[in-house]
């Protein structure tokens, strides 16, 4: 919006205050040099000039027909006009104009100025201009001594496209301050604002809002009670928990800045943050928003929460960061944005990442090949193979290279991986940064780490920095995970190096499995099926009997280890190649026997509820 007005813009009265012996054609001079009432004024033109005595004291002055006055670089035009030197008091009639050095135009038709209190007024059809802007009024007062105006029955100001109109208005000709009072209604090609009361600075353009006040425009909605806007830059400040939404987020907050130009929005106090587009809420203490990047970061304990068909998954952080990854059809080229930092940064997607991985999509199934350096085994989701499947419905297949593990035919849970048209220019996906001391919970599962990054594209959390992932009563850890999830619930988890599962049974004993890497996979949320890799994969367990009593302590090693869940508690182990163990009686395990080399049970770090994301 764009306003934009003279400092003496809404009012400029000629102070008409004549000699005793007023000849036409003839200027006459103050009397004394202390009186500053009284100014040199010329009748330049009128048809006719009279003088009527009324009394001993009273005197009266009438000029008439197309009357011409003039005062220093200010003319005035008026059909007649009536001095009483008693009282001080001149008044004009019909067709007033008043020309303040062809800048400042004044129109109205009648004028009445009270020279003792030095205040006058305007009625009927009042117009002020100067050129740039236009005020409309039926009736307006000035007072000289204070220097404020005031219209109270309805005015209308007009700048170029701009429309305002309020019932009352208050001008400061010492500060330079507008104060629109009632009904405030500014129409601008920009913006629609409607408030109570408003106040306009001439001088420096910020308008400041005062009462509560609904702003409208093409980018979005803004509800506040308070705060300052400055025209020229296009920067705000809005306080009292103001409201801002688009058509894809809305942001709240005690204190909002807002830079129109650049398309910046940042929050402080009980800031919010909802992405409508993309299902996820933000909250904190401060947040920033670039509009134009379509990013945000917040701290000051932020919280993300992540919303999806009727569940939500909460994560905290002490910093959250959001971006865009747009592609480039032509030179295949992973564009990561961080607006922030103002740095683009190419990634060339035909290249494994550091991880070690890369996307094969040359086959036209919709399963997904996670495709390996030499290094790391490769596991092959929904492979076929002869095999018969047992009760859980996972088929071992022993091969020389490479190990393949294949779910029952009812639901492939890597056939729902996004795909994304790498040659469509206008591809973006989301993603997600936390840095340091991130927590996350959700109903079916648990986890912190230093670190995390997550991708809408395959919605995948990549943990960083010793991570922890609960389910049921299990914990896993190692190096680095990758928690793949379908509709907030996990449904595939990948350990890198040093990984471990532990599960807590009722009798507060530790089955335990670690290796180099860990494939696990989830039914509804639930831990269903775990392969531990290794050279060797080893393991603690503690089998029971048919009367669900502990007979003993199983350690053993191998090169692979399948574990079965049931009802999240571990219900059977298969070991593969150069199986070694040994069973202890579990009133005869040795102390030093009961521990894998890494076992760690850090419970204590478990986010218990949601609730606790928000201490």
């Amino acid at each position: 919006m764009q306003l934009k007005f003279t400092a003496t813009f809404f009012i400029t009265i000629l102070l008409i205050i004549f000699n005793k012996q007023a000849v036409a054609q003839q200027p006459v001079t103050s009397p004394t040099p202390q009186d500053t009432s009284i100014r040199i004024i010329l009748i330049e033109k009128a048809r006719s000039l009279r003088e009527k005595v009324i009394d001993s004291v009273t005197t009266i002055e009438t000029a008439a027909g197309d009357v011409v006055i003039k005062e220093g670089l200010t003319t005035t035009y008026c059909d007649s006009v009536v001095i009483n030197r008693h009282t001080n008091v001149v008044e004009a009639f019909g067709n007033v104009h008043i020309n303040d050095n062809d800048s400042i135009h004044t129109y109205a038709q009648s004028l009445r100025y009270i020279g003792g209190e030095r205040i006058a007024y305007l009625k009927k059809n009042v117009k002020l201009t100067d050129k740039k802007g236009i005020l409309l009024t039926d009736d307006l007062e000035y007072n000289l001594r204070t220097g404020i105006a005031v219209y109270k029955g309805g005015g209308k100001v007009l700048n170029g496209k701009t429309v305002l109109t309020s019932t009352e208005g208050v001008y400061y000709a010492d500060t330079k301050d507008v104060i629109f009072k009632k009904n405030v209604h500014l129409i601008d090609p920009k913006y629609d604002i409607r408030t109570d009361s408003m106040i306009y600075n001439v001088t420096n353009s910020i308008a400041t809002f005062i009462s509560p006040t609904h702003i409208v425009s093409k980018e979005g909605i803004i509800d506040t009670r308070s705060g300052t806007y400055d025209l020229k830059t296009g920067e705000a400040i809005f306080y009292e928990r103001t409201y801002i939404r688009d058509s894809v987020r809305s942001m709240s907050g005690d204190k909002i800045f807002f830079d129109d130009k650049k398309g910046i929005m940042t929050a402080d106090g009980n800031a919010k943050v909802v992405d409508s587009a993309n299902q996820v809420t933000t909250i904190g203490g401060h947040i920033e928003v670039n509009t134009r990047e379509n990013s945000f970061l917040a701290y000051n304990k932020p919280v993300m929460i992540l919303h999806k068909d009727g569940d939500s998954t909460y994560i905290a952080a002490d910093t959250l960061f959001s971006g865009l990854r747009k592609y480039d059809s032509i030179e295949k080229k992973q564009i990561t944005k961080v607006d922030t930092l103002k740095k683009t940064k190419a990634i060339n997607i035909n290249k494994a990442d550091t991880l070690g991985f890369k996307l094969d999509n040359k086959e036209k199934t919709d399963s997904l090949t996670l495709k390996q350096s030499a290094k790391t085994d490769t596991i092959t989701k929904a492979e076929a193979v002869a095999n018969k499947s047992d009760s859980t419905g996972i088929v071992i297949s022993e091969r020389t290279n490479t190990d393949t593990i294949m779910r029952s035919p009812k639901k492939d849970t890597l056939k729902k991986a996004m795909v994304v048209n790498l040659n469509k220019p206008d591809s973006a996906i989301r993603y997600f940064l936390a840095f340091h001391h991130v927590r996350i919970f959700n109903d079916s599962l648990q986890a912190v780490s230093d670190s995390l990054y997550y991708s809408t594209q395959d919605s995948t959390f990549q943990l960083f920095g010793q991570p922890l992932v609960w389910n049921g009563k299990s914990q896993i850890a190692g190096d680095t995970i990758y928690m793949y999830t379908e509709n907030q619930k996990a449904k595939r988890l990948h350990v890198f190096y040093n990984s471990i599962i532990i599960n807590q049974t009722a009798n507060q004993l530790y089955n335990q499995i670690a290796g180099r890497t860990l494939n696990g996979y989830f039914k509804e949320g639930t831990i269903d099926y775990v392969r531990v890799k290794g050279s060797p994969a080893e393991s603690i367990y503690y089998p029971q009997d048919d009367d669900s009593a502990y007979i003993g302590m199983n350690r053993t090693s191998g090169d692979v280890i399948d574990i079965f869940f049931v009802k999240k508690e571990l219900n059977k182990i298969k070991f593969i190649n150069n199986v070694d163990g040994a069973m202890y009686p579990i009133k005869q395990t040795p102390a030093d026997k009961k521990q894998l080399k890494n076992f760690k049970w850090q419970d204590n770090r478990r986010p218990k509820n949601k609730l606790e994301l928000f201490e």
